[in-house]
């Protein structure tokens, strides 16, 4: 189930927002009321959606919003009034958070926090592909180590040891990385 944050110290804007965004499945909706409680409930917790309604009591809440981005995965808003978001727009939006002016409709609402949510999935699979490729990258430097062994000790070109790998690595039905892997325990 996705999971949001709400930082905002209103009643009525806490029920205003709560409201909005049950109606994109973010049924249970953390509500807090300071910058502090978030920063704590953001290092208890992964949230897809991260709202910061401007002013908290604590802080104005840009901080937080910064905070957010650097430190979660989460979309992150920030709502202000009008002359406060054109104000904080620029420098907000450089670093991903998505800025609303006060007042919005119901729609630029959902709107904007569909927007949050798409960029924390498209974040989500470019750490994921980032992941794949550093393993990937490993896994050839393992396999270039082993390679480099068998050239020195074993007196193969690099083509014979390539192949070695590789045939070695299909015979027996593993990984090159688990066969380069093998070579180097045995040569230590």
């Amino acid at each position: 189930m996705p999971a949001a944050l709400i930082a905002s110290a209103g009643i009525q804007s806490n029920e205003y927002l709560a409201r909005h965004i049950s109606e994109l499945g973010y049924l249970h909706p953390s509500i807090v009321a300071s910058g502090g409680e978030a920063r704590r409930r953001m290092g208890e917790r992964d949230y897809d959606v991260i709202i910061i309604n401007a002013p908290l009591p604590d802080e104005f809440g840009h901080e937080l919003s910064l905070d957010a981005v650097q430190k979660t995965d989460a979309g992150v808003v920030f709502l202000a009034k009008s002359g406060a978001a054109s104000e904080m727009a620029d420098r907000l939006q450089e670093y991903g958070v998505l800025v609303l002016s006060k007042p919005f409709t119901g729609v630029q609402f959902r709107q904007t926090v569909q927007i949050a949510a798409a960029c924390r999935h498209r974040l989500e699979y470019l750490r994921q592909e980032n992941d794949r490729l550093r393993d990937k990258i490993a896994q050839m430097r393992l396999v270039d180590r082993a390679k480099c062994v068998l050239i020195e000790k074993r007196g193969c070109t690099e083509a014979e040891a390539h192949r070695l790998i590789e045939k070695t690595a299909m015979d027996t039905r593993r990984d090159r990385a688990d066969v380069a892997r093998e070579i180097l325990e045995e040569e230590e």
